[in-house]
């Protein structure tokens, strides 16, 4: 038996980005996309800090000396100090990656970062002069002896400059500094309005770069005359982002919103990335943002990947990513038609970023200027900058459609481009509900109204994923275009119940959360143990995010007692613990992490041979059956049904991408066997894909001649 029945949840997504930070390691992975992984693994822990270590160090400060032990059975405190010694490996080994094996790796392939201690004669001059045309006018210098605090925003790399007065400056008044005792320092934040990669002149076969910040301290003494500099850092913030918006603000919501995210830049910090350290800055800066030895994380080369963006606008750039895979348009659609026919006569199953997200953003942008269609519903959780399907909703509006769009403005770090949109689709005459009191609107799905020469016919659109073309390039997705009676019918059902004052209804296809989703999935793994038996044993298998909703986990500890054969690929958390011999022993976990994030939700159910798989926009996870709107739907289509099942079971066949999980809550990257072959499931996937593309681009259309005078 093991000592605990889950692991911990924060433990378990560093050991997520432990495998996000290992596709850097991989050799076999092109230059430029292992930057990017390190570039990513920087990214997620920047969040992590912000959202989870915030929520924890908060729950500490109101706990008043009591302890708060979760389901694992650690303290707040042991997580944090587990946190910190987790990171701080996989920080030193991120870097190290990065200034040992990347950057050296890019140097011989003719890019090479120039640090600003080996610039030459010419490399000085051009540097010395950006700095004084283009660089030294965006700077504001900062002093820190102030009864305030200079304001360091969230994220921001900033240098830190501790100064001594050259002879004769202590006399001067307001001088920097009015102690002569105490240490002066200054802060500087680097420009984010210029990139961060300056191009120098380089000898013929090499492209030589600096960065910005390298510039800006190696020429800081021009910031300060009369003073030296004696030591640099440079660092960054991550502060508590944790923050939940007055849910009964009312009207003033969304300025309760805004002020909100105004917080976010002057909350408490919770953790600080700096380069080689220097001694004295380091300690004042920890004193002042009140961070403990364990908040600070040493990051030996150059801060913050994730800025070197430029890197890949090089010339010659696709040797170095990926191969470019295409984003097929699906054979079952039309290119140049509408799609309203062929709904009609079957459901349509996309997956994306393997097919194109065209017909998603075509169905909405047909829908906004037929004649016939009446209204348009949908949700919006995150759609990303420049949406043009928030374009093609403000023209069906300014069209005389009737749109009605459920916008989540609590969408972590989206909040502020969704009240922007949110308004202009009010302008344009839109109904906008602004999401639901105490609970986040997650659910994905699209009800397009259009009357017809039978009557009214309502078409669905609904999936897994956000509706947002340009993450559709990135995340795997699975969504399904129907107008089955049944669902539509549940579909108006749901907008009716999460726009008004109706009272819940029964919906026989779809289930939401947090309503009936979590007691329809406890209900179907309690039907796979009823009906398992030793010669023909249940079977679930699933794919998803994450899992850590303690009741489904119990559930599925008493399914793999039964006898129930349970396989679970789970991208990020996992607080389950597989393989323990009387609780979990016929629980298999595995992960795949690779070019594309695997994002969508599939579940499978034996149920006895009478199979049934469902797709749904909610993870098994608390906070998505407990506390958002979700909606998960069955596939009843029998084509779509068999493409979804191979691609779901397709998951478990890889073995070059994933990652089994040990009871001991590590993580095994899985390899082929000695002659066994390589088998990749995105790989596989975009084959199949392409073949699809190939074999119909291949086939002459049959048409007939018409001979006319």
């Amino acid at each position: 038996m093991a000592k605990t029945k889950f692991f911990n949840r924060e433990l378990s997504w560093i050991e997520f980005n432990a495998r996000v930070l290992n596709e850097s390691l991989r050799k076999e992975v092109p230059l430029l996309e292992r930057l990017r992984f390190l570039a990513i693994t920087e990214s997620n822990f920047d969040e992590f800090f912000q959202v989870r270590v915030a929520s924890i160090k908060r729950r500490i400060q109101n706990s008043q000396g009591k302890n708060f032990v979760d389901a694992s059975g650690l303290t707040d405190s042991a997580v944090l100090k587990k946190i910190s010694e987790k990171t701080r490996a996989l920080t030193k080994l991120q870097y190290s990656t990065l200034m040992n094996d990347v950057l050296p790796s890019l140097a011989k392939e003719g890019f090479v970062y120039v640090p600003s201690k080996n610039y030459t004669q010419a490399q000085e001059a051009f540097t010395e002069n950006l700095f004084k045309h283009e660089i030294f006018p965006l700077l504001t210098p900062l002093r820190t002896d102030m009864d305030v605090f200079p304001h360091v925003g969230a994220l921001c790399l900033t240098a830190a400059f501790l100064l001594e007065p050259m002879e004769g400056v202590r006399k001067i008044k307001n001088a920097l500094s009015t102690s002569q005792e105490s240490d002066i320092v200054a802060l500087v934040q680097i420009p984010s309005a210029i990139n961060r990669i300056v191009w120098l002149p380089s000898s013929e076969g090499t492209k030589q770069f600096a960065l910005i910040d390298d510039i800006i301290r190696l020429y800081g003494t021009k910031l300060f005359p009369g003073y030296k500099v004696q030591e640099t850092m440079l660092f960054k913030i991550a502060r508590d982002a944790d923050f939940a918006v007055n849910e009964d603000s009312g009207e003033h919501f969304i300025q309760a919103m805004e002020e909100v995210l105004e917080k976010r830049q002057s909350s408490f910090a919770v953790r600080m990335t700096y380069d080689f350290a220097s001694e004295k800055l380091l300690r004042f800066l920890k004193q002042h943002l009140n961070l403990s030895n364990e908040d600070v994380y040493e990051a030996c080369g150059i801060l913050d990947p994730s800025s070197l963006d430029d890197l890949f606008n090089i010339e010659g750039a696709e040797k170095y990513i990926y191969p470019e895979w295409e984003h097929f348009f699906p054979n079952s659609l039309p290119e140049e038609e509408t799609y309203w026919n062929v709904f009609r006569q079957q459901d349509i199953l996309l997956n994306v970023p393997y097919e194109s997200y065209e017909p998603v953003v075509n169905f909405i942008h047909q829908a906004a200027h037929d004649e016939q269609v009446l209204a348009i519903k949908m949700t919006l959780y995150r759609t990303g900058s420049n949406s043009p399907i928030v374009k093609a909703l403000k023209e069906a509006a300014q069209n005389g459609k009737q749109v009605t769009v459920f916008v989540e403005l609590k969408a972590r770090f989206d909040e502020k481009r969704n009240i922007s949109w949110a308004e202009e689709l009010e302008k344009a005459g839109a109904i906008v509900v602004y999401g639901i009191v105490n609970l986040k609107v997650h659910a994905k799905i699209c009800l397009v109204v259009r009357r017809e020469s039978d009557g009214i016919r309502r078409y669905v659109h609904i999936g897994t994923g956000n509706y947002n073309p340009k993450t559709a390039k990135l995340y795997q997705d699975l969504s399904v275009f129907t107008t089955n009676h049944e669902l539509v019918n549940d579909a108006t059902l749901f907008f009716n119940v999460i726009s008004g004052y109706s009272a819940l209804q029964t919906m026989h296809h779809l289930y939401m959360a947090p309503v009936t989703l979590k007691s329809r999935l406890l209900e179907l793994i309690e039907r796979e143990i009823q009906q398992s038996t030793k010669e023909t044993p249940g079977h679930i298998v699933a794919k998803m995010n994450s899992l850590c909703h303690p009741q489904i986990i119990e559930a599925l500890y008493k399914a793999s007692n039964a006898g129930v054969k349970i396989e679970l690929n789970i991208r990020g958390i996992c607080t389950l613990v597989p393989g323990v011999k009387g609780m979990s022993e016929n629980i298999k976990v595995v992960s795949i992490v690779d070019r594309y994030l695997e994002h969508s939700r599939i579940f499978y159910f034996q149920n006895g041979g009478s199979e049934e798989i469902y797709l749904s926009s909610a993870d098994w996870m608390e906070r998505n059956l407990d506390k958002r709107i979700e909606l998960m739907f069955p596939v009843s289509d029998k084509k779509v049904f068999k493409i979804v099942k191979e691609i779901l079971f397709l998951y478990f066949q890889d073995n070059t991408h994933s990652h089994i999980l040990q009871k001991t809550g590590l993580w095994k990257q899985i390899s082929p066997e000695k002659n066994e072959q390589g088998v990749r499931v995105q790989e596989v996937l975009y084959k199949k894909y392409k073949k699809k593309a190939d074999i119909k681009k291949n086939t002459p259309r049959a048409e007939f001649t018409v001979r006319r005078k």
